[in-house]
């Protein structure tokens, strides 16, 4: 079987292998492909392997030997699943790979803004401590995570095992979650969303990009939140209207945001955001954790595998 992959380099950079899955076929890597040499690069292949390269009808309808897709990633709204299905190519993603690593993301910013530890840093290294006629010293509120109110929308693996990191620090965790309220933990409490966005202290994405949740927050949902409340989106960019939220920061009415996805990544330069007050954004780095990549790497294989022994798992094609 002939595998390529398409745009190799945001999963393995050279710090994983691609050995074990050479061993299933004829491979070729690329680090990155263009739109327009995504048919040239994947011709004969039976199977194409894709981040965040788009592989349109246009490009499965000249593909004719292609009967896999595997998505290096979760997400896999970068292939048009319903032309897949009607040619019987076997979409694959990889599910739950990341979890650990993204909740860990979620308090990393958490923390940075309830304790503004990158600012002091940055002001202990321009000799502020060193010429400080008291001991310590810190010049913006740092806040205490106990009792706080967390809001996660959505409970999936990632919202879930977010959850329990706040419930270790102590936090009053609530969630918007299709799941009932029986099927919930006693520390976590059901909220409709206008609730959990105007009662949170801390409000955190992790619902997946769809028509009903794009632009989830936008001018009407943040006018709902408290002007001392933080948002975090390690979710998907278009979750958030980006203009809206900088807006809101810029006016005080809301504290701070931590953000690890944009709408466009990487983003342009007027993106509003980059320039807007207390927003702390990191570069879609959530998921990048050697010890998730290698489980990325690990279940794709897995996913080929199957996919060659006629039991695809993880086909979200069906």
């Amino acid at each position: 079987m002939k595998i390529v992959v398409l745009d190799g380099y945001g999963l393995n950079p050279g710090d994983l292998s691609w050995d074990a899955v050479s061993q299933l076929g004829e491979l070729t890597v690329y680090d990155r492909t263009s739109s327009e040499e995504v048919i040239e690069r994947s011709a004969g292949a039976e199977a194409i392997l894709t981040n965040k390269t788009v592989i349109s009808a246009e490009i499965m309808e000249a593909l004719p030997d292609l009967k896999y897709i595997g998505v290096l990633a979760t997400g896999y709204n970068v292939v048009n699943v319903g032309a897949a299905r009607e040619k019987g190519i076997v979409v694959t993603n990889i599910p739950a790979y990341s979890t650990p690593s993204v909740a860990q993301m979620v308090f990393a910013h958490i923390l940075n803004i309830a304790q503004q530890v990158q600012h002091h840093s940055e002001e202990v290294r321009k000799g502020r401590w060193t010429n400080n006629a008291d001991f310590c010293f810190w010049d913006t509120p740092l806040i205490e995570l106990r009792e706080k109110k967390i809001g996660l929308v959505g409970l999936g693996h990632t919202g879930f095992n977010t959850a329990r990191i706040a419930i270790g620090f102590g936090m009053q965790v609530t969630a918007y979650t299709s799941k009932s309220s029986l099927q919930l933990p006693p520390e976590i409490k059901k909220r409709t969303l206008d609730e959990l966005f105007s009662e949170c202290d801390i409000v955190s994405l992790h619902c997946p990009l769809t028509d009903e949740t794009k632009e989830l927050v936008n001018a009407e949902r943040l006018r709902l939140m408290k002007p001392t409340a933080i948002l975090i989106n390690t979710g998907r960019g278009p979750l958030v209207n980006e203009q809206d939220l900088a807006d809101a920061l810029n006016a005080g009415k809301l504290y701070a945001a931590g953000l690890d996805v944009l709408s466009s990544e990487p983003p342009k330069a007027d993106n509003p955001l980059l320039t807007a007050r207390n927003c702390y954004i990191t570069p879609h780095i959530a998921w990048a954790s050697l010890e998730a990549r290698t489980r990325l790497m690990d279940i794709l294989v897995e996913n080929i595998k199957a996919f060659q022994a006629g039991k695809p798992v993880n086909n979200v094609a069906r």
